[in-house]
């Protein structure tokens, strides 16, 4: 069935009693469709037992991330099956609406934007319809499911009607489509979701002077022959800019080792890949793309630990001195575990061109990680 005619028959009979209800659950003239984004943000009836919602792995107290204290020690997120987890660390969503649609750019000859680590969903529209359906997230069976929910709750009957008309009940796409749409526009027009508003942002309003520690690190980071930070982690070439989200949206390999942690939690084979962008069918059947991940947003990145696809890392400084140990003999042993650096999870397409810079003294490296903690969202400071 086209989900379809059938389904859309159902829904439209079912949908009669409940229209008749919903003026006593939702305002006269209605929301606006980013609240009813927001509503649906925070409904935990997306998920099939009912346990959770999109803020369970998107905490809005927590800079969005999640930090429930479970068996995932926050490198992945437990699922609406307890006994289910991710298989990656649950990015922020702040600053996600300017990720651009996923594409593949003939110039720098790489992938760029999309949303994901590994950009499979093309934009934030089709971001929001993949966790719902996710046996390892909030589990529902099928698209049907979900929206006889929506159809049951009849503030969803008129708010749905409201902003995608009586059409949106025609067949299960359509309802679903909607679902999807009004999520992404939460995230486009929410105020709460891009504030730019830290000290760093307020620093070239004048409203707030760095510390010389952080202006240190703010002259390291900026500068591309004291450090290669900019070659990743800037959107605009013209420097400051006031919607900065320091990160390019491309994908890079930069030798993120596994994570026994991780692997050993999930029972996943010892030798373990993921293959990041190599897995994304879009990308599927290049080798080049194999293990590359998008390069993160450094918004927040001092209070969204742990760090990379697969929360190897629990420090902010931990990232800072693993990066400068390609460059830095100094830097022999991974000061989290006591150990030498473990192997990049997939060798063969590691950045080691891009990776190569000057080498950082101890002074820098707290210099760097004083900056970055400037890019902390005034609400999270």
């Amino acid at each position: 069935m086209k989900r379809g005619f059938v389904c859309g028959l159902l829904l439209v009979a079912l949908s009669v009693g409940a229209k008749e209800s919903a003026e006593r659950v939702v305002p006269a003239g209605g929301i606006d469709k980013a609240l009813l984004g927001q509503i649906l943000f925070f409904d935990h009836r997306l998920s099939f037992n009912g346990t959770q919602n999109c803020a369970t792995c998107h905490n809005p107290d927590a800079a969005f991330i999640d930090t429930r204290q479970n068996s995932g020690q926050g490198m992945v997120s437990q699922g609406d099956n307890p006994a289910l987890f991710g298989v990656r660390n649950s990015p922020t969503i702040l600053y996600a609406r300017f990720s651009p649609e996923f594409h593949f750019d003939p110039e720098s000859q790489s992938y760029i934007g999309g949303q994901f680590w590994d950009g499979r969903a093309d934009n934030l529209q089709k971001q929001a319809g993949m966790p719902p359906l996710d046996p390892l997230e909030m589990g529902m069976p099928d698209e049907l499911s979900l929206a006889k929910r929506l159809l049951y709750t009849p503030m969803y009957v008129n708010l749905l009607t409201q902003h995608y008309g009586e059409k949106v009940w025609n067949t299960v796409d359509d309802v679903y489509s909607a679902m999807e749409d009004a999520l992404a526009t939460f995230q486009k027009e929410s105020a709460l979701l891009a504030p730019f508003d830290s000290k760093y942002d307020r620093s070239l309003k004048g409203e707030y002077r760095l510390t010389p520690l952080e202006a240190q690190g703010k002259e390291l980071f900026f500068n591309p022959e004291k450090t290669h930070c900019s070659r990743c982690h800037l959107r605009h070439s013209d420097q400051p800019h006031s919607q900065e989200t320091f990160t390019n949206y491309h994908y890079e390999n930069i030798g993120v080792p596994s994570n026994p942690a991780l692997i050993k939690h999930n029972g996943l084979p010892a030798d373990y890949i993921d293959r990041g962008l190599g897995g994304n069918p879009k990308a599927a059947g290049d080798p080049h793309q194999m293990g590359k991940f998008k390069v993160p947003t450094l918004r927040n990145v001092a209070v969204t630990p742990p760090y990379m696809h697969n929360g190897v890392f629990k420090e902010l400084k931990t990232v800072l001195l693993y990066l400068d140990s390609f460059n830095n003999p100094k830097r022999k042993n991974n000061p989290e575990t006591n150990q030498p650096w473990a192997e990049a999870e997939y060798p063969p397409t590691v950045a080691h061109k891009m990776l190569k810079a000057p080498p950082l003294s101890d002074a820098e490296i707290e210099a760097l990680e004083a900056f970055l903690k400037t890019l902390t969202d005034a609400r999270y400071e």
